[in-house]
C-alpha cells in the first residue's frame, strides 16, 4: 500500500515565500510604480518640487532623434554582446568538458571573471586599449593602426562589446558546461557508431538537448546587456564619443543623474522596462517552441 506524505503545517510554505516575496515588492514592484508615477511629473533637478503634466515628459522623449539614435546602440550593442558572450562560452565549455589533464584548471580560469564587477571590468579592458597608455593599444599604433576609442565611436562599441562579452563569459560557460555534464554518454556514442562525426553529433544530439540552457542564457543576457552593463559603459567610454556608446539605460542615467531631467528619465525607465518585458514575452511566447525539454 503506498504511503501518502502529509504536510500539516500549512502556514510555513508562506512563511519560507515571504522574505523572497518582500524583496520583490520593496526592490522591484515599489521602484517600478515609483518611476511610471514619476514618469507623469515635471519635477526640479533636487525633486523637490513637482507638478503633474500627464503624456508630456512621453511626447518630449519620442520627439528626441538622440533617443532613437540611444534604440539603435542598444540594438547593435545587445545583439553582438548576446551572440559573442553565448557562442564564445558554448565553444569553451565543449572544449572542458572533454577528458583532458587541465581540465579542472581551465574551469577555474574561465569561472573567475564572473567574480569582476562590471566597472572594474571595464577599467581592465579600458587599460588595455587606452590609446596612449594601454599595454596592447601600443603595439596596435607601432603596426600601424590608428586605435583611439576616445574619439573613434566604432572603436569605442568594440571596447564595450569586447569588456562586455569577456565579463558574461564565465556565466553562460557555467551553465553551458553544466548542461553538457547531464547528457548521457551513451546518446553520444550511439552517434558515434551510426557513424556521426563530432559536427554532426553537436548539431542533432548535443546542441538539442541544450536547447533548455540557451533558452535560459538567451533571456539572462538580454536582461544583462541591457541593464547590467551600465557600469562598463560608464567606466570606459562615459556614453561618448558624441553619444555613440550611449545605451538606452545609460541616456536614463545620463539625463536624470547628470541633466537633472527627472521626470524625463522616469519616462525612459518605463519605456525600457516595457521593451524589455516585451522581448522576454516574446522570446517565452516563440523561441521556447523550438525547445526540447
Amino acid at each position: 500500500m503506498e504511503k501518502t506524505a502529509i504536510f500539516g503545517n500549512k502556514a510555513l510554505p508562506y512563511a519560507l515565500l515571504l522574505p523572497q516575496l518582500v524583496i520583490t515588492l520593496v526592490f522591484f514592484y515599489w521602484p517600478a510604480s515609483q518611476a511610471v508615477w514619476q514618469s507623469f511629473l515635471r519635477e526640479d533637478a533636487f525633486g523637490l518640487n513637482s507638478d503633474f503634466v500627464g503624456l508630456e515628459n512621453y511626447q518630449a522623449l519620442f520627439a528626441q532623434p538622440e533617443y532613437y539614435k540611444s534604440m539603435i546602440t542598444t540594438l547593435v550593442f545587445s545583439s553582438l554582446v548576446a551572440a559573442l558572450s553565448l557562442a564564445i562560452a558554448l565553444l569553451f565549455a565543449t572544449q572542458a568538458d572533454k577528458n583532458l589533464k587541465a581540465a579542472p584548471v581551465f574551469k577555474v580560469m574561465m569561472i573567475w571573471p564572473y567574480a569582476v564587477a562590471p566597472a572594474v571590468a571595464g577599467v581592465l579592458w579600458l587599460f588595455m586599449f587606452h590609446p596612449t597608455l594601454g599595454t596592447l593599444a601600443r603595439p596596435m599604433r607601432v603596426l600601424g593602426f590608428n586605435w583611439n576609442p576616445l574619439l573613434d565611436g566604432n572603436h569605442a562599441m568594440a571596447l564595450i562589446v569586447m569588456a562586455a562579452v569577456w565579463k558574461q563569459i564565465a556565466y553562460n560557460f557555467l551553465f553551458f558546461l553544466a548542461g553538457l555534464q547531464s547528457i548521457p554518454r551513451s546518446v553520444l556514442e550511439a552517434g558515434a557508431i551510426d557513424g556521426a562525426g563530432p559536427l554532426r553529433r553537436f548539431w542533432t544530439i548535443t546542441f538539442p538537448l541544450l536547447s533548455p540552457t540557451t533558452f535560459f542564457l538567451l533571456v539572462v543576457n538580454v536582461v544583462y546587456v541591457f541593464f547590467d552593463t551600465f557600469g562598463i559603459i560608464d567606466a570606459v567610454t562615459g556614453g561618448g564619443p558624441a553619444g555613440s556608446t550611449t545605451t538606452m539605460v545609460y541616456k536614463v542615467y545620463a539625463d536624470g543623474r547628470l541633466g537633472g531631467d527627472l521626470g524625463g528619465s522616469a519616462a525612459q525607465s518605463v519605456v525600457l522596462m516595457v521593451i524589455v518585458i516585451a522581448l522576454t514575452a516574446i522570446q517565452f511566447r516563440y523561441v521556447e517552441r523550438k525547445v526540447q525539454y
